[in-house]
């Protein structure tokens, strides 16, 4: 639930303007860096990652992370329901290890991978994986965002004002990039 403040914000300070971009930029972004992926992507990405060395859950959905260069950060909504699957399957096994559940591939494991070696990787394949021109744009203003708020949670007040400067500046050029001809 919102607090009065962002309430405030976002009538005051913002306008219906801005939310209606913000709107289209979130709805463009949805479309073009979907999170979801398709079904058995998320069985094979944890057996390919534990190719590599055995895991905890968190390391498997870091690996997948990484690998897939930012495009997917599965949830452990979706990891540890497949882990558990894959357990079951004999496809992995588990063992603890300084109070750690750690996950290894079996021999039926390995043999699965063998026989999908053909597959392509599942944190590169799809449309899905493809922002676009469109949805680079978003993914970069959205860095911008975070280091912005990053900035004014904990920067000194010469810092804010730098910042200030530097998103003005910012806006002035993209403001430009439409209007040149």
């Amino acid at each position: 639930m919102k607090n009065e403040w962002m309430n405030n914000l976002e009538n005051e300070w913002l306008g219906s303007g801005i939310r209606e971009t913000l709107e289209d930029l979130r709805n463009e972004f949805r479309k073009k860096v979907d999170p979801r992926m398709k079904k058995g992507d998320v069985k094979l990405a944890i057996l390919r990652s534990l190719a590599d060395k055995p895991m905890h859950g968190y390391q498997i959905m870091q690996d997948i992370q990484t690998r897939s260069d930012g495009a997917w950060k599965p949830s452990a909504g979706s990891v540890y329901p497949t882990l558990a699957l894959l357990t079951d399957e004999g496809l992995i096994s588990a063992s603890e290890s300084e109070g750690r559940r750690v996950y290894s591939l079996t021999s039926a494991g390995r043999e699965f991978l063998d026989i999908e070696a053909g597959q392509p990787e599942p944190w590169h394949s799809g449309a899905s994986r493809t922002p676009g021109p469109r949805g680079e744009v978003i993914i970069h203003s959205t860095k911008l965002l975070k280091e912005a708020a990053e900035v004014a949670r904990r920067g000194s007040p010469a810092q804010l004002e730098n910042a200030m400067s530097v998103i003005d500046e910012a806006t002035s050029k993209l403001k430009a990039i439409l209007t040149q001809n």
